[in-house]
């Protein structure tokens, strides 16, 4: 049967989580962290060593690339048995570790999705700023290891522009503000292509609000077990925080009535298997505001999220600019705290309009700019906005038209990857 004839197979590889699935579905297959345990005891017995038998060289080798897991089940092992280390092959947006990366897409394939990779065009996704040769080495994986028909490398923040996609308008002009667990880039897009110059990168991701939170419950001296600390903390994040509008008043709020904010989380030491509680308050509001300000938590970095969009958009070309502030997309799950968007709507509202204000008083007389309108695009489906792009993309005839072939890798080799040719055609 023809490659073509069957959906797609779409995976969003995350610093923190992998998102996978079948182009046309709305929401993927599987999520699971991107993570990787590897049994050290046969990986310590392929070292040479000066009296060894290379036949047992050769079968702990075999072994070590057999013996692995991925996502849940590596950070489970991981954390009950000391011979497998975990590993995250992608650090920061880039892949750090390409054999760990070679494998965690192998189970991906054959274990979670269980489908023949010859039988199904590919799209991965990459992060922006991606250097060429890590575009180069992905098509050599896919196309000499899994042997795949067709490829697609996209860009995060151009699919998560193509997720808003509707049956009666398609507007790829937009900033995208992707917010995820390893990385933050707010990036502008202008009729499908990003403009490269622009993109702003912060060094405040999701994994920081997690560290913040673990930190703030520490230091009120909550007894919680130090390996299960980090966990809670991320429990607390997805389960309790919200952005609020104002730090002061709802300092307040929390002072006057604790009960009635304050959220407990119960869970079981892992070593004793006793119980144990853990109140959350100050922390639920606290987490997301290091976006807003982010010098409580890093002294090193202290411009806010809304300073950072609002410098990227003005160093886009000053005819897009209108269009950027007007379509503002979020994208990510540490963008889905309660009233994130409206926050960032807010503030980055005011930034805009003292910067008019301040060009009519300079302009004078009847030579009035026109109010700039700022729109902060929130949906349901924001976490997963990357991969439900990849999907309504994937989706298209044009993807198949756009995507790398095996007969051309073998005939160009792997620069043919160097560029993401589709949406050139959708206009």
């Amino acid at each position: 049967m023809n490659p073509t004839s069957r959906p797609a197979v779409v995976i969003d590889n995350g610093t923190g989580y992998t998102k996978m699935g079948f182009a046309g579905n709305v929401e993927p297959c599987f999520i699971t962290p991107t993570a990787v345990a590897v049994n050290d005891s046969f990986a310590d017995a392929t070292r040479p060593a000066a009296k060894g038998n290379w036949q047992a060289q050769h079968s702990a080798g075999v072994m070590a690339d057999l013996d692995f897991l991925i996502g849940e089940e590596a950070v489970a092992r991981s954390r009950a048995s000391s011979t497998y280390s975990l590993s995250h092959p992608i650090r920061g947006g880039q892949v750090d570790n390409w054999d760990t990366m070679e494998k965690f897409w192998q189970q991906c394939i054959f274990n979670y999705l269980r489908c023949d990779p010859e039988d199904h065009y590919f799209l991965l996704t990459e992060s922006p700023l991606t250097p060429p040769e890590t575009r180069e080495y992905t098509g050599e994986i896919m196309f000499e290891t899994f042997n795949v028909p067709g490829l697609y490398i996209a860009v995060q923040p151009v699919l998560a522009l193509a997720a808003g996609y509707t049956t009666t308008k398609c507007e790829m002009t937009g900033v995208v503000v992707d917010v995820g667990d390893g990385a933050t880039h707010i990036v502008p897009v202008a009729d499908g292509y990003v403009i490269g110059s622009s993109i702003r990168s912060i060094p405040l991701t999701g994994k920081d609000v997690t560290q913040f939170i673990q930190q703030l419950i520490k230091e009120r001296g909550e007894h919680i077990p130090p390996e299960e600390s980090f966990d809670v903390a991320r429990r607390a994040k997805e389960m309790y925080c919200y952005t609020c509008s104002d730090i002061v008043k709802e300092f307040n709020k929390h002072d006057r009535e604790p009960s009635k904010y304050t959220k407990r989380l119960t869970g079981i030491k892992p070593k004793t298997g006793a119980p144990y509680t853990c109140d959350i308050g100050y922390e639920r509001f606290m987490g997301p505001e290091i976006f807003f300000h982010p010098e409580i938590y890093n002294s090193d970095f202290t411009t806010p999220l809304q300073d950072v969009i609002d410098m990227c958009i003005q160093s886009s070309p000053i005819d897009t600019r209108r269009s950027l502030y007007k379509n503002i997309v979020l994208s990510g799950g540490s963008t889905m705290f309660k009233d994130f968007h409206r926050r960032l709507q807010r503030d980055l509202k005011k930034i805009v309009d003292v910067r008019v204000r301040a060009s009519n008083a300079r302009l004078g007389g009847d030579a009035k700019a026109q109010p700039v309108e700022v729109n902060v695009v929130s949906h349901p489906i924001q976490r997963y906005a990357v991969w439900f792009g990849g999907s309504v993309l994937a989706s298209t005839t044009e993807f198949y038209e756009a995507c790398h072939t095996k007969a051309e890798y073998e005939e160009y080799g792997a620069s043919i990857c160097r560029s993401n040719p589709v949406f050139k055609g959708m206009y």
